[in-house]
């Protein structure tokens, strides 16, 4: 005999997010989730792309990560000022190379 729980979506819903507040507090605790200061997040929010911002902040220039990546440094350029996209594979070397999540690097 198994249970069964009805819940509304509502009552689902907030229990996936208090899940996922839990799992974030805890990765901010164990250090597993980077933190940005105040400045840091005006630098975020200043930053043509988040991916710009990434880079900054890991203290790489366009061709040191260009390289990484195995792309052109102009290219780069262009995908941190918004001009040009580049496919998934790119920004999961990319994510890869600055230690972040795909999310991270692509603005909302």
């Amino acid at each position: 005999m198994s249970d069964t729980v009805i819940l509304s979506r509502q009552e689902y819903e907030d229990l996936i997010d208090a899940r996922d507040h839990a799992v974030a507090l805890r990765d901010v605790a164990t250090g597993a989730m980077e933190t940005l200061t105040e400045a840091e997040m005006d630098a975020y929010l200043a930053a043509p792309t988040p991916l710009a911002f990434w880079r900054r902040r890991r203290g790489l220039t366009q061709a040191a990560l260009a390289a990484t990546v195995g792309i052109t440094q102009p290219y780069l350029a262009q995908i941190e000022t918004g001009k040009r996209s580049g496919d998934v594979r790119l920004y999961a070397r990319l994510a890869k190379a600055l230690r972040v999540r795909i999310e991270d690097l692509v603005a909302e």
